[in-house]
């Protein structure tokens, strides 16, 4: 009987914390891969910009960094993304950045509940493989 009354006094001192804060806490890496997944799939990014160290991390363990290129900053109630992206040359910057922007805050908000006050888009870098396939092509039709 005893140890019944202790149980739900345990149970109860928990949802008490609960209720204050939620008690849920998201790790800035679960809302990096979130982040990730939803700008990998936006028409016009060729690749995430990340550090030296992101790149070296995903050639050792053969796996690809999703969280590569994204910088979180999340609080109690609300985040901050910084997205680092190479664009496809011939894609419109404006247009693959707004959709990027959209998509990263649907997904978040979404998935974890927190509001997404920024999303940064920084454009690093133009990918030209497809300029040089295209040149190529020309010159040997020619």
């Amino acid at each position: 009987m005893e140890n019944e009354l202790k149980e739900e006094n345990q149970v109860n001192e928990v949802s008490l914390e609960t209720e204050g804060n939620n008690g849920i806490r998201i790790s800035d890496d679960v809302v990096s891969v979130i982040a990730g997944v939803a700008v990998s799939e936006v028409p016009g990014v060729a690749g995430m910009a990340g550090g030296f160290a992101g790149g070296i991390s995903e050639v050792l363990s053969g796996k690809k960094n999703l969280s590569k290129g994204i910088k979180v900053e999340v609080g109690e109630k609300e985040t901050k993304i910084d997205v680092n992206i190479i664009v496809e040359y011939g894609t419109r910057i404006p247009d693959v950045a707004f959709e990027i922007q959209n998509r990263v805050k649907k997904a978040v908000e979404t998935m974890t509940g927190l509001k997404v006050l920024e999303v940064n888009v920084h454009v690093q870098g133009v990918s030209t493989d497809k300029a040089q396939e295209v040149t190529e092509q020309e010159t040997k039709e020619n």
